[in-house]
This record gives structure tokens, sequence and C-alpha cells, in this order.
């Protein structure tokens, strides 16, 4: 276990209440398919993570995810992004799940990419619901690219929770998808937050004003300012970060200490990131 260190969260800003599942949760969910083991996954639950994105090729956490949810279940929630292509393949997921991580359920189940490696049919959903009647799972989630159809599901359809795609370069869940929203009050957790380094790598010929703060070394975006960004929009419940190590999981969890971006800092971050997808070529210095 790594040492343990002292954050100051506020409760504004580092904590939300997810709706359907009703638990309290730490905004920063934590995705382990990009480089954590176990040992960081204890380390990230210490200190307040409770949000854990797990698929069946999610191997080197599936110990430390089982250790964390055994010792208090009801505190956290265990995400399984699956294939969902027929309700049998649905449930051999959910059922292999429950094994892997040694626990009673899943709380949420989210058909991985909708559209194109899952589909939402009367026979996955049908699956589904009687999965949440038997108790294996607590809520029925997607992960989606289709923002138009992100939005018609939001208003109609059994989908409790969405995981999108939202960042300063693709802002586009704010006109598409969030002001759907009330009808049904639907859980939103957002992934990308740095457009796959596109915002934080730095770009030639960045022709934009000094960022308000006064840091010489802004643009490009550092991840904190990424993370904050999409934090700071209060649709958003849990924003997904996939450290590779345990100094870029710590540097993360101190980016929850900072809280909101204000007002200028947010006008300041929508303009790169338009400057960001305006270019047809990413040029990287």
């Amino acid at each position: 276990m790594k040492p343990h260190q002292t954050f100051q969260f506020s409760s504004d800003f580092s904590y939300a209440q997810l709706p359907v599942l009703n638990k309290k949760v730490f905004r920063l969910g934590i995705a382990g398919n990009y480089g954590l083991e176990s040992d960081n996954i204890r380390w990230a639950a210490e200190h307040g993570a409770n949000y854990w994105l797990w698929g069946a090729s999610f191997k080197k956490v599936t110990e430390g995810i089982g250790e964390v949810i055994k010792q208090d279940r009801d505190k956290h929630i265990v995400a399984l992004l699956g294939w969902g292509y027929y309700g049998g393949q649905i449930r051999r997921g959910v059922e292999n799940a429950l094994r892997k991580l040694k626990t009673d359920y899943i709380d949420v189940y989210k058909l991985g990419w909708l559209g194109t490696t899952s589909f939402y049919t009367t026979n996955t959903v049908k699956t589904l619901l009687q999965l949440k009647k038997e108790g294996k799972i607590r809520a029925i989630g997607t992960s989606i690219h289709n923002r138009k159809k992100a939005g018609q599901l939001a208003l109609d359809s059994e989908i409790d929770l969405f995981m999108i795609r939202y960042n300063a370069k693709h802002p586009g869940a704010e006109e598409d998808i969030f002001p759907y929203l009330e009808k049904r009050n639907p859980a939103i957790v957002s992934y990308t937050a740095l457009a796959w380094r596109q915002l934080t790598r730095p770009l030639k010929n960045v022709d934009i004003e000094s960022w308000p703060g006064g840091d010489k070394t802004i643009p490009p975006l550092t991840p904190a300012l990424c993370y904050r960004f999409v934090l700071s929009n209060p649709h958003v419940h849990v924003v997904l970060t996939g450290p590779r190590n345990q100094e870029q999981l710590i540097q993360n969890f101190k980016m929850m200490e900072q809280g909101n971006l204000n007002e200028e800092e947010l006008g300041w971050v929508r303009k790169y990131g338009q400057l960001v997808r305006s270019k047809k070529r990413m040029d990287y210095i």
C-alpha cells in the first residue's frame, strides 16, 4: 500500500448523489484498464474513491476492486462495461463478473458502445430488467457515442445511467443530451476528458490570448483543467479517469481539491477546445 496522503475535498465539487442508485459518489471515477494495478485501487479507495469501472479484460485491478467492495459493499459503485448483442451474452457477462469480483450484485451494467458493440433491443432490455428483478444488477446503463440517440433515450427508455463523451473539444452533449435529462433524471458519467490527450499535448501555431491565471505553460491544457472543465458542469455526476500509474492517480486526486473553474477560466478553456477542434491536422510540437 502506498503511503497515506491527506486531501481537502469540498462537498459541493467533489461529491454528488448518484440518481437511481441513490448513493453518494466521489466524482472522480476510476477506470482500471490503462495501467493501474490492485495496489493503486486500494490506495484510491482509502482516499475516498468509490466508483469503479470494470470489464472482463481489467484483470490487473480485479483483486483490488473485489477487496475494497467487500469491506463496505453499500459504499461502493461497480459499473460493469460489457458487450450486449444478445440477452444470454449479457447474463453470462454479469454472472461471470459476480464470480470474479466475489459480490452479490453489480451496481450498473453498461451496454458498451451502444449501436456498435451492444444493441438496445427488446431481448437485451428484457434480460437486463430480469437481472434487476433478480437483484444481480441495480441499474441499467450504457456507453454511447451517438449524442442525438442518447438524448432520445434520456427522455424515454429503461436506461438509468449514460456514459458519454464530453470535454472542451467535444462539448456537444450540452445541446444534444443535457437539455433532455430533467424528465427522468438519469445519471451522467463522462469520459475522454482529455480528448485522448489532444487537449494536453502542445500544438504548433496556437493563436489564443493568455491564460487568465497567468500561467505561461498554458496552453496546452493541463489534465487538471480538462477534468475541472467537465466537473464544473452540474449535469455531470462523475468523470472517469484512466491513469497509467500511481503518480498520475495522485495528481488527479490533487485536482479534485481545486474545485470549479470560474466563468473566465471556463470561457478560455472553451475557446481552446474550439481551436483544437477546428484544426484539420494535429501538428504537435
